[in-house]
């Protein structure tokens, strides 16, 4: 199988990238509302006076308001105060939009600052998150602004405060996320690097898949399955029973920044398990697959129609088709699916090996669009 070699690409998304006509709106994540919470208890503690807003650091130097939803003090010897803050999420699609991010405080003998997690968040039970394992899923970023934002209020050499997080209905919406597959238990995790969260952020999403290949690591796994979706990602574990959950990495747009963990890692295996159109992309080189950013090569679909033993007509049609999906479906008319096929996933496995430096093995398997079974594939499966 001879081709020419496409140039690697891994384009990124601007910050500004538009996926709507429309403005977005930019909201807060679950750090910055853990924080705002906890400074109006602390205050609404100190004071004696429940507060209705409250003001915070983010950690770029900006400071916000948050309204307060709920704020209650409970005085007398064992004296505590709660504050509720409402994520808001802004245009971003984001299971924790509407959370009531919950911190109740009170005092402690020893000075500093005791920061936990309640019912809603989760509890770290593997290695690899830069997390203690058996503490609350709260990152650095949000300790960091919590703890910022209390002693603004209380002087924490002198003074104890123990500050517990809580997010009520937290273990429903962490069905929803990685948080089982990273072994974070019990509930959502505390995030945030900026405070702010940007409307679908590709940012965010790339550090998921970064992290989620870091705990795999972490854990003495030397195998990352790559999938793209939900169904790829069944389709996989049908094919790879053998291996642990934790060894399935959804990737979406993000192939490149996948492998590139996995080599850093010192991982020695890559499986991609993905459909024709993500697979074409990553045929042509593109190793950030977005949509905004780049398209399905039909060209590149045609020559391997040709290279599978298509006629003439099919060639052009192929090269004319509207969507990868389209280009699959010809080709299963045509009874040229697994030759096709194979032959992609061969250009796959050769730009992924090439984009690794080929410090990684790779195969490459394609699904169909139900991801109930395995089509064509390269590498390990290849006849």
């Amino acid at each position: 199988m001879t081709y020419a070699e496409p140039p690697l690409r891994e384009p990124d998304l601007p910050r500004t990238a538009k996926v709507r006509p429309t403005a977005l709106r930019t909201g807060w994540t679950t750090g910055a509302c853990a924080t705002a919470a906890a400074k109006a208890a602390v205050t609404a503690l100190v004071t004696g006076v429940p507060q209705p807003e409250v003001e915070i650091g983010l950690p770029g130097g900006r400071r916000v308001s948050f309204p307060v939803a709920r704020c209650d003090l409970a005085p007398g010897p064992e004296a505590r105060a709660e504050a509720v803050v409402v994520k808001d999420a802004g245009d971003d699609p984001d299971v924790t939009h509407g959370a009531h991010l919950t911190a109740t405080v009170d005092w402690r003998a020893e000075p500093g600052l005791d920061l936990a997690g309640g019912p809603g968040v989760g509890t770290v039970t593997k290695p690899g998150l830069g997390l203690a394992v058996g503490g609350p899923a709260i990152n650095e970023t949000p300790r960091r602004m919590i703890g910022q934002a209390v002693a603004e209020v209380v002087d924490l050499t002198e003074v104890g405060v123990r500050v517990v997080i809580s997010v009520p209905g937290g273990e429903v919406m962490a069905r929803k996320t990685t948080n089982r597959r990273l072994g974070i238990l019990g509930g959502i995790s505390i995030l945030g690097t900026t405070g702010i969260v940007r409307p679908f952020s590709t940012a965010s999403w790339r550090a998921s898949v970064v992290q989620a290949v870091h705990v795999m690591a972490a854990q003495g796994e030397s195998t990352v399955v790559l999938c793209t979706g939900g169904r790829t990602e069944r389709a996989a574990r049908e094919l790879l029973p053998e291996l642990p959950e934790v060894c399935f990495v959804e990737v979406g747009d993000f192939t490149g920044a996948a492998v590139t963990a996995a080599v850093g890692d010192g991982m020695t295996g890559v499986v991609f398990v993905g459909m024709a159109g993500k697979l074409a992309k990553l045929a042509a080189g593109i190793l950030m697959t977005h949509y905004t950013r780049s398209k399905v090569d039909l060209s590149l679909l045609g020559a391997v129609t040709a290279e599978a033993g298509g006629d003439a007509d099919l060639v052009a049609a192929v090269t004319a088709a509207n969507t990868g999906r389209h280009a699959y479906e010809l080709w299963e008319a045509a009874g040229l699916l697994g030759p096709a096929g194979d032959l992609l996933c061969h250009r796959v496995r050769q730009v992924l090996l090439r984009f690794a430096e080929r410090a990684v093995t790779v195969d490459v398997a394609m699904v169909d669009f139900a991801g109930s079974r395995v089509v064509a594939s390269s590498g390990r499966w290849a006849a």
